[in-house]
């Protein structure tokens, strides 16, 4: 059997693979799938080799579809996904995470669905939408919605999430209750003190093999955390910019992370000044080191979502970014060169990477 490097694609029509050897030299594309559908999440469960698509139609409302053959052909389910007769009307799923046999689905409005049957069916966990807090959750300019789910590796009672503009939130029972994980994270855009909640973050990720590390880039800057979220310490530093979305871990070591900083809200919302380039730290963000061999570096007014970045586990790692224009850019050696992967696909909500044998 040969091993195939996936890079699995979702984007405003649809869900594309996009294929490699290890070698990382050449590509091919399949799709578009998954009906066309917007697709802001797609996730693999090794476990069971079975791949996950996360999004919503204006139409038809939240889905979550599932392919057991790699991607060539999907079935699809709602069952469960809603908040009830009297409840806010659920618009998408943005992210879906298998974790400890399970499947979990962030849906906007914020809340958080489980699944014990493969995305046949889900079940609302109350707990976080009964959080003392909820009468006091706004929605960022993307609306209100639970992005970043990070499951702890080995024990399944515990779990973090991330909700804009809410904050990040902790659970030690398995779902029944839930504490935010804000301290020390900045909220400008409030007066006074940082509030319990009403942080902005983008995205949260756990750092490789240290189930106490995080890192999250926010609103208003970018942090990390080495004891679950319990307090965090601001490490922008030397980045061109604070605000930001997209941020991937190191599959091995703990202090090498990417990130993408973009222009202000008020400022575009794009690579700063139109030239590209992915930042990285490998000392736990006290330095940052820019990349941009290989990336335009004039003119390049390109936005990257939150779940648009990715890395793979080959040694050297790979690293993958997709921008709103649809163009994939990829680097074989950790973000110190890149090239363009492919530049014609629908405008790219997510990325993710992974290996299997065919």
């Amino acid at each position: 059997m040969a091993e195939r490097l996936l890079l699995l694609v979702g984007t405003k029509k649809g869900a594309f693979i996009v294929e490699s050897g290890p070698d990382r030299k050449s590509w091919t594309v399949r799709g578009p799938s998954c009906e066309g559908y917007p697709i802001q999440d797609i996730n693999w469960d090794p476990a069971t080799s079975v791949m996950y698509a996360g999004g919503g139609s204006a139409w038809y409302g939240p889905t979550v579809f599932r392919s057991v053959d790699l991607g060539r052909t999907w079935t699809q389910s709602s069952d469960g996904l809603t908040y009830g007769d009297d409840g806010p009307k659920i618009s998408a799923v943005w992210s879906v995470t298998p974790a400890h046999g399970a499947l979990y689905a962030g849906v906007g409005p914020a809340g958080l669905f489980r699944s014990d049957d493969g995305a046949r069916s889900w079940q609302h966990v109350e707990g976080l939408t009964n959080h003392p807090t909820r009468s006091t959750w706004q929605p960022g300019a993307g609306g209100l919605i639970l992005h970043s789910i990070v499951p702890h590796p080995t024990d399944a009672s515990r779990m973090w999430v991330a909700i804009s503009a809410v904050g990040t939130f902790e659970t030690v029972d398995g779902g029944a209750s839930w504490e935010p994980r804000n301290r020390g994270v900045r909220a400008d855009f409030q007066p006074g003190p940082p509030p319990e909640t009403g942080q902005c973050v983008h995205k949260l990720v756990m750092a490789a093999g240290e189930s106490e590390h995080l890192y999250q880039q926010n609103h208003c800057g970018v942090y990390r955390s080495l004891d679950g979220g319990k307090h965090w310490d601001e490490i922008t530093r030397d980045l061109p910019s604070e605000f930001g979305f997209a941020m991937a871990a190191h599959p091995r070591d703990p202090l090498t992370v990417w990130n993408i900083p973009l222009s202000g809200p008020e400022e575009g919302r794009f690579m700063p000044d139109g030239q590209a380039a992915v930042w990285r730290t490998e000392d736990g963000g006290d330095n940052w080191i820019r990349g941009d061999a290989g990336l335009p570096r004039r003119d390049a007014y390109l936005g990257v979502l939150r779940e648009a970045m990715a890395r793979d586990d080959l040694d050297p790692v790979g690293v993958y970014f997709g921008t709103s224009t649809g163009h994939l850019y990829g680097s074989a050696d950790g973000g110190a060169s890149w090239s363009a992967v492919v530049t014609t696909l629908p405008p790219i909500w997510s990325v993710e990477a992974i290996r299997v044998d065919e």
